[in-house]
């Protein structure tokens, strides 16, 4: 059996995160250091000090969760020993957290990432004006259900299965109106629950492509090496190695489906029992338990962690 290490994606943030780990382990502060001298500002105040609605931001958000699951595997490498190269058959990342999966994997700096991420942020920020769009969460309906619905729900707007996380949880986004109906259509067709998401855009949609061209232009000038373990692209839910064709999954991801589902469910049918959640929050372990059966989840985002995570590696390797 073997390890997965995976990069949680925006959602997750909260103010305080990583500070403790910062504060304990040099390698930690480092990694903070490097993504503030990428990005030219203090992206750290933020992250530690707040206030909350600063770091929501898309902008933010997205780097500062890379920021912190960097730092969360600095640590790990530094003090428990873990090596990416040597550990993970697999790392994958929700949505952003792809981003943070090649930086942990050597394939991206961090710098470049950071950069990229602020980018992205911005763009997909930019692509629709507030107020226009939606995203919401179909709870109760598998996946084929969920895409019936959003293709009911189009009537000629754009309304797109954006991401398909597993546990009979799919988020749909699009225009406001078309995802209005999905959320009357879904309550016909038997969810438990249908809600609106506090987002400020309809991420991984159609409507997302001007954010796309922005990330290929971004991506076009960026160094990415073959990563130290296969990343598991969210678009195609199969590993990949090949820096081009990486760099192509990466423009598709911002108006493409997140498949976490099959994600997760591919990295489980290689022989992955261990799934390590490196940064913030305990949202992928809790759904990677409702995936594979078998899995165990490890969240790693502060220092109590550190000790139980090396057991758990070893508990992977041995079994």
């Amino acid at each position: 059996m073997a390890a997965a290490f995976i990069f949680p994606g925006q959602g997750s943030q909260i103010v305080g995160m990583g500070k403790a780990l910062a504060e304990a382990f040099p390698s930690a502060r480092a990694v903070f250091d490097e993504v503030d001298a990428a990005l030219g500002e203090r992206l750290t105040a933020i992250i530690w000090d707040g206030p909350a609605e600063t770091l929501q931001l898309t902008e933010n958000a997205q780097p500062a969760l890379m920021a912190v699951s960097l730092a969360t595997l600095r640590v790990l490498e530094t003090e428990a020993g873990f090596s990416v190269g040597r550990d993970a058959k697999f790392v994958a990342g929700h949505s952003l957290g792809e981003y943070s999966a090649l930086a942990a994997a050597r394939s991206l700096s961090v710098a470049d990432s950071a950069r990229l991420l602020r980018t992205r942020g911005l763009a997909m920020q930019k692509a629709v004006p507030v107020g226009a769009g939606a995203m919401a969460a179909l709870l109760g309906l598998d996946y084929e259900t969920a895409m019936a619905v959003a293709n009911e729900a189009a009537q000629g707007q754009v309304c797109q299965a954006a991401n398909d996380n597993g546990g009979g949880q799919v988020v749909v986004s699009g225009d406001k109106a078309a995802v209005d109906r999905a959320l009357e259509i879904a309550k016909a067709k038997g969810a438990k629950r249908a809600m609106l998401l506090p987002v400020s855009a309809p991420f991984h949609c159609k409507l997302m492509q001007p954010a796309a061209d922005a990330m290929a232009k971004a991506l076009a000038s960026v160094i990415i090496k073959p990563p130290a373990a296969p990343l598991v692209s969210n678009v195609l839910a199969s590993a990949l190695t090949d820096p081009d064709e990486i760099r192509r999954r990466l423009i598709e991801q911002v108006t493409g489906t997140v498949r976490w589902r099959e994600s997760v469910s591919y990295m489980a049918s290689h022989g992955v029992n261990r799934f390590f959640e490196v940064g913030a929050g305990k949202v992928l372990s809790g759904l990677v338990k409702r995936i594979a059966d078998g899995a165990v989840g490890v969240s790693v985002s502060g220092p109590n962690d550190i000790g139980p995570a090396k057991e758990a590696l070893a508990a992977a390797g041995s079994a």
